[in-house]
């Protein structure tokens, strides 16, 4: 049978069709990178990810160790697991990186961020606010005769949780760190 006559629904096999099955499925990484404390590394990760188009959901940075001038950079990032393995490799070939993570896959981890939000409103609204954060365990970190900021330390999804609940009763703004993780146990 000639390559014109392949029955319909028949497959052609052919060197170049034989590709691994790889998945669509976006799955989101928390990545821990110990790397030297100097300038221009935190551009060089980013440029990483900039120059191939790759999303950041989040990015927290800071110094570890003060003798041996080492900071952790922790990346929250969306993507295929083969986009992820790429993204590591990547990141464990640059020459000022020491260590590459993936917290996710590496076992259980623990993940938090801080966030402080404004709310602002009067009467029955901050009285509604006052008793959320207490439920949320955010602290008021000031206080006017029309606003507050509350302070709120958790898992990401309880940030957006709380926030969501404030914007009726008047968040005007919110400011958030990033996630910061390690890994559990020994």
């Amino acid at each position: 049978m000639s390559a014109l006559h392949i029955k319909k629904g028949a497959t052609r096999h052919s060197a170049y069709n034989l590709r691994p099955n790889f998945s669509d499925v976006q799955e989101r990484h928390t990545i821990a990178v110990l790397v030297e404390n100097e300038p221009g590394v935190l551009a060089r990760v980013i440029g990483l990810f900039s120059g191939r188009g790759y999303n950041i959901e989040s990015l927290t940075v800071a110094e570890v160790d003060h003798t041996g001038h080492l900071s952790r950079i922790t990346i929250v990032t969306t993507g295929t697991p083969q986009v992820i393995e790429q993204i590591k490799a990547q990141l464990g070939r640059i020459v000022s990186v020491h260590d590459v993570h993936d917290l996710t896959v590496e076992g259980p981890s623990v993940e938090r961020e801080l966030a402080m939000l404004k709310v602002v409103g009067d009467g029955e609204k901050r009285v509604e606010a006052l008793r959320l954060a207490d439920i949320f365990r955010a602290n008021v970190v000031d206080s006017t005769l029309n606003s507050f900021v509350f302070e709120i330390t958790g898992a990401p999804d309880k940030i957006d949780a709380f926030a969501d609940l404030m914007r009726p009763l008047g968040l005007a703004e919110i400011a958030r760190t990033g996630v910061a993780a390690l890994l559990r146990g020994d």
